[in-house]
């Protein structure tokens, strides 16, 4: 099947079933997999709790899938542990690691120490944007674990988005999905996850803008507390 075009995706994401077992998530990810050849589409993948159910759903429907991983050098431990676990889980995907062109070193050279405190917006520009910007590359789309539970901000996701900031088509197919519904899946499947997850982080970035919360925090309260910032410039 040729890459579906700009013209051709909104009639496409109407027609998914969003009542089955997945919310129309494993419809979406079968469509994408067929609509696209494996040079086309990746997924970019945090490998929070959500990234696990896609990860295990993307296994069912394309083992040797492309995913990557932007290691900006800032993540906790525990979120390379969970790679890890992933990796001997699913050892037919292809797990890339993306890094920054800047160091941390190079990037405290070029803009001082801490940029996270003092322009978190650059920050993230360079050790997140730029970085999928180079992998997504010539690619025609990539697939993301947005849910329109998460934030207002994601509310009004749809499975099938057109995306402006990298010029190809943004796939989301766990929109209708709530945080519970997430945690029932990885349970029944017993899938490995963060170990953050269960010690007050829902939402698992760099560790130093990330930040436990309370129970009734929504899923996104845990990232840059100290600033206005809500997302890392991937999604806006």
């Amino acid at each position: 099947m040729n890459a579906v075009s700009y013209d051709q995706w909104k009639p496409c994401s109407d027609a998914f079933i969003i009542d089955g077992d997945t919310k129309g998530a494993k419809e979406v990810l079968t469509w994408a997999y067929e609509a696209y050849s494996e040079t086309e589409i990746v997924y970019a993948s945090s490998f929070g709790a959500e990234a696990i159910v896609l990860i295990d759903l993307i296994a069912g429907v394309q083992p040797d899938a492309h995913i990557v991983f932007l290691d900006t050098a800032l993540h906790f431990q525990e979120t390379y542990d969970v790679i890890a676990k992933i990796k001997e889980r699913f050892p037919t995907l292809n797990i890339e690691l993306k890094k920054p062109a800047l160091t941390l070193d190079e990037q405290r050279e070029a803009y001082g120490s801490a940029l996270w405190k003092k322009d978190p917006n650059q920050c993230c520009h360079i050790r997140k944007v730029l970085p999928l910007k180079e992998a997504l590359g010539s690619k025609k789309a990539w697939i993301s674990g947005l849910r329109r539970e998460q934030s207002p901000t994601r509310a009004h996701t749809e499975f099938l988005n057109k995306d402006e900031k990298f010029q190809n088509i943004k796939i989301c197919p766990l929109i209708h999905w709530t945080w519970e519904e997430v945690w029932t899946y990885i349970e029944a499947h017993d899938l490995p996850f963060n170990a953050l997850h269960k010690q007050g982080y829902p939402s698992i970035g760099c560790f130093p803008c990330t930040s436990a919360v309370s129970a009734d925090g929504d899923s996104r309260a845990g990232r840059w507390q100290q600033n206005s910032k809500t997302e890392c410039g991937l999604h806006t």
